[in-house]
C-alpha cells in the first residue's frame, strides 16, 4: 500500500500514520499545521513519524499542495485533514470551515478523478445526525445536523458520494463517534477534564450533564479506518462507535477514580450546536469492516491519562 493520509499531524491522523507504517505501507503525510491549536503540539505528533524508512511529510494545504505529484503511484487516500471543532463553527469563523472542509475536500475528490486509487476513505462525524434521530443512530437515517461543523462534514459526504456516483472514485465515508485517547485534541472534552482535574482547576460542565456520547478509543477508530481501505464498499457509509453510551456525569466520576482528584463542577447553560445524545448502530461496520471495538472506557481513559502524565502536559 503507497497512502496519502492528509491532516497526518492531527490526532487520529498521527496515529493512522503510525499503524499503517507498521503494517509495511509507504506513507505519504500532509498538513497545513492550521492554528486551530498549537503548532508544538502537532509537531510533538509528527516526533515518531518523521525520519521513519517509508514516511514521507508535506507541510502544505490541500488547495496549495502539488496534488498532482503527492497522488503519483497512490493506492490509497485517507483523508483527515478539516477544521475540526463544533462551538467555533459559528459567525464569521464558518468561512474556514467551508474552506477547510468543504473546499478542500472537492479538490481532493477532484484530484483522484482518473486515477487508479483503490480506496479513499474520508473521516465524517456523528456530528451529522442532530438531535431528531432515534437510537442507536443507523447510517440511513434523515440527517439534519445541529452545528455548522456538522453540515460541512455532511456537505463533504455529499462531494465523497457524487464523486463516486459520477467519477468513479471509489470512496467510503466513516462517521467517527467522539473519539479520544493519547494526542487527544486540547479542546476537546476529555483532554479538558482530565488537565482540570490534576491542575485542581474547575471543569466546565454545559446543560444538566445527562446528555450521553458514544466514545471510541483511538486505536479502535484507527483499525475500523484500514479496514475501510481493503474491507469497505465503494460509495457507503459506515458508524464508528465504541459500543458503549454514557452520560456525562459519568465520566466526570470515572475521572475522579482515575486521577485520585475530586472535580470542581461549574455548570453553564448548554452551547449552540451541541448534540444532546449520541449512540452509534455499528451493525454494519461489523459485517463489512470486521469491526469490533476492543478498549473499554475506563482502560481507554487510563490511557490517555497516562500518556498526559508522560507528556508533562
Amino acid at each position: 500500500m503507497r497512502a496519502l493520509v492528509t491532516g497526518a499531524a492531527g490526532f487520529i491522523g498521527s496515529h493512522l500514520s503510525e499503524r499503517l507504517l507498521r503494517d509495511g505501507a509507504t506513507v505519504i503525510g500532509l498538513d497545513a499545521l492550521t492554528d486551530y491549536y498549537s503548532r508544538d503540539r502537532k509537531e510533538r505528533n509528527l516526533i515518531d513519524l518523521r525520519g521513519r524508512a517509508g514516511f514521507t511529510f508535506t507541510e502544505a494545504s490541500l488547495s496549495d499542495a502539488d496534488l498532482s505529484s503527492l497522488l503519483d503511484d497512490v493506492t490509497h487516500v485517507f483523508h483527515l485533514a478539516a477544521q475540526p471543532g463544533v462551538r467555533k463553527s459559528w459567525g464569521r469563523d464558518f468561512r474556514v470551515y467551508t474552506v477547510n472542509n468543504v473546499d478542500a475536500t472537492q479538490t481532493l475528490l477532484e484530484a483522484c478523478k482518473g486515477r487508479p486509487i483503490e480506496r479513499l476513505v474520508f473521516a465524517s462525524s456523528s456530528s451529522v445526525y442532530g438531535d431528531e434521530v432515534p437510537l442507536p443512530m443507523r447510517e440511513h437515517a434523515h440527517l439534519q445536523p445541529v452545528s455548522p461543523y456538522g453540515v460541512t462534514k455532511l456537505a463533504a459526504e455529499h462531494l465523497c458520494h457524487l464523486y463516486h456516483a459520477n467519477h468513479g472514485v471509489p470512496t467510503v465515508s466513516l462517521r467517527y463517534f467522539t473519539v479520544y485517547g493519547p494526542r487527544q485534541r486540547p479542546d476537546m472534552g476529555f483532554s479538558r477534564f482530565l488537565r482540570a482535574a490534576m491542575r485542581g482547576d474547575a471543569v466546565t460542565q454545559f446543560g444538566d450533564g445527562r446528555q450521553t456520547r458514544d466514545f471510541t478509543f483511538v486505536a479502535d477508530a484507527v483499525a475500523a479506518t484500514v479496514a475501510a481501505a481493503t474491507r469497505g464498499t465503494p460509495g457507503t457509509v459506515y458508524n464508528i462507535g465504541g459500543g458503549t453510551r454514557v452520560e456525562l456525569l459519568d465520566v466526570f466520576r470515572l475521572i475522579e477514580g482515575i486521577t485520585g482528584q475530586p472535580l470542581r463542577i461549574e455548570q453553564v447553560d448548554t452551547q449552540h450546536g451541541d448534540m444532546r445524545d449520541t449512540y452509534a448502530d455499528t451493525s454494519r461496520a461489523r459485517a463489512e469492516l470486521a469491526f469490533s471495538p476492543a478498549v473499554a472506557l475506563d482502560a481507554g481513559l487510563r490511557a490517555q491519562y497516562d500518556w498526559i502524565v508522560a507528556e508533562h502536559e
